[in-house]
C-alpha cells in the first residue's frame, strides 16, 4: 500500500541506472513490469551467484518487479509491449532515443496510443547537443564530469573512478523525482509528457554544485573547487588500533572537542577558533586532527566523542557493515529465502 499503488510502470531498462529507478518506484508501491530481451538483463550474469541468471547486482536492483521477455525486433514482441503501454502510467527506458525510434517506440508513436503516458528516458546526453547519439556509461560520465581529476587532486595524482556506480544511482534517483513530478503534472492536466533525464547534464550539476567555487562568478574569483573536500587529509582518521570517521564541523562541535581533549591551545589558535579560520586553513586543521586521533584506540574515541556530542561513526568495510548495530536494529539487511514464483503473477516467465 505505498503512495504509488495503482501506478503501472513498464520498465524497459537494463544494467543499473534504469533498474535502480524503477526498483524505487516499485518500493513506493507501483506495479513494475520489467521487459527483458530473450537473453535477459546482462546484470543477471554478474556473480557470484547460487542460481544461474540471478546474480547479486541484478537481485539488488530488481526487487518489487514482475518480468516478461520480449524480442522487440519482431512484430509480435513490439505488439506485446504496445499492449502493455496502452493502459500504463509510465514507461522508463535507458537505450538511446534513436534506438527507441528504430524500434518504432518513440514518443510520437507511443503517446498517440496512450496520451496519458509519462515517457521517461534515462540515457547519456541531452538531445540538443553534439553528444546526443553517443553511448554513455558510468565510468565515461564520471570522467567527463571531473570526478577522476578530483580524485587525483586529493590522492597520489593518478586519476581514478569512484569505486561505486555513482552516476547510475544518482541519475536513477533524479529520474524517480522527475517521474513523480510528471505524474502530478498528468493528474493536473490529463496528459502525460516526454521526460529526458540525461546522465552528463545531471552529473555535471551534481559535481559542480560543490566545486564551481569562484568559477561561479564573472570574472572568476579562483579556479574552482571546494577546499574542504579537496584537502588530502579529509579521510578516515587513523587511531592507535584502526580507523574511524569523524567530522568536527560547527563552532559548538569544536568547543565540545576542545573540552573533551583538553586542547585549550587550539581554542586560542585563530586557525581553529572560528569557522572562517578553519575554512581558510583546512589542511592545517585536518593534519592536526590526524595527529590527535592516533593517540587513542578506536573504541576510546567513539566513547569520548559520543559523550561530547561530536559526530563520529565507525569506518566499516563490506563485511562489518552487515553487522552494524543500528542497521541490525532497523532490520536493514533482511534474510529472504527464495521460493517458487508467485502463482498470481500472470506475466512471470512469459516470453514472445
Amino acid at each position: 500500500m505505498g503512495p504509488l499503488k495503482g501506478i503501472k510502470v513498464v520498465d524497459m531498462t537494463t544494467v543499473l541506472m534504469g533498474p535502480y529507478a524503477t526498483q524505487m518506484l516499485g518500493d513506493y508501491g507501483a506495479d513494475i513490469i520489467k521487459v527483458e530481451s530473450l537473453d535477459g538483463d546482462v546484470t543477471r550474469l554478474i556473480g557470484p551467484t547460487r542460481h544461474a541468471g540471478m546474480g547479486p547486482v541484478f537481485l539488488n536492483t530488481n526487487r518489487s518487479k514482475r518480468s516478461i521477455c520480449l524480442d522487440l525486433k519482431k512484430s509480435a514482441g513490439r505488439e506485446a509491449v504496445l499492449r502493455l503501454l496502452k493502459d500504463a502510467d509510465v514507461l522508463v527506458y535507458n537505450v538511446r532515443p534513436q534506438a527507441m525510434a528504430r524500434l518504432q517506440l518513440g514518443y510520437d508513436v507511443v503517446s498517440a496510443i496512450n496520451p496519458r503516458l509519462v515517457y521517461a528516458g534515462v540515457f547519456g546526453f541531452g538531445q540538443d547537443g553534439p553528444y546526443a547519439a553517443k553511448p554513455a556509461y558510468d565510468d565515461l560520465i564520471q570522467g567527463a564530469t571531473a570526478l577522476p581529476a578530483l580524485m587525483a587532486q586529493t590522492g597520489d595524482g593518478v586519476p581514478r573512478y569512484v569505486p561505486n556506480a555513482l552516476v547510475d544511482r544518482i541519475v536513477g534517483l533524479t529520474a524517480v523525482g522527475a517521474i513523480c513530478a510528471s505524474l502530478v503534472h498528468r493528474d493536473r492536466t490529463g496528459r502525460g509528457q516526454r521526460v529526458d533525464i540525461p546522465m552528463f547534464e545531471t552529473m555535471a550539476g551534481f559535481v559542480m554544485g560543490d566545486h564551481m567555487g569562484g568559477l561561479t562568478y564573472e570574472p572568476p574569483l579562483d579556479k574552482g573547487g571546494y577546499a574542504r573536500h579537496l584537502s588530502r587529509d579529509r579521510r578516515p582518521y587513523k587511531t592507535s588500533d584502526g580507523y574511524l570517521s569523524v567530522i568536527v564541523y560547527n563552532d559548538k562541535q569544536w568547543e565540545n572537542f576542545f573540552k573533551a581533549t583538553a586542547r585549550d591551545d587550539l581554542r586560542a589558535d585563530p586557525k581553529f577558533a572560528t569557522f572562517a579560520g578553519r575554512a581558510a586553513n583546512i589542511d592545517v586543521v585536518y593534519a592536526e586532527l590526524a595527529r590527535i586521533f592516533e593517540t587513542r584506540t578506536t573504541a576510546e574515541w567513539i566513547d569520548l566523542l559520543t559523550k561530547a556530542d561530536v559526530p563520529v561513526m565507525p569506518m566499516h568495510d563490506l563485511q562489518t557493515i552487515l553487522h552494524d548495530e543500528h542497521l541490525e536494529a532497523t532490520g536493514f539487511f533482511p534474510v529472504v529465502r527464495a521460493g517458487p514464483a508467485n502463482s498470481d503473477s500472470s506475466l512471470s516467465g512469459f516470453s514472445a
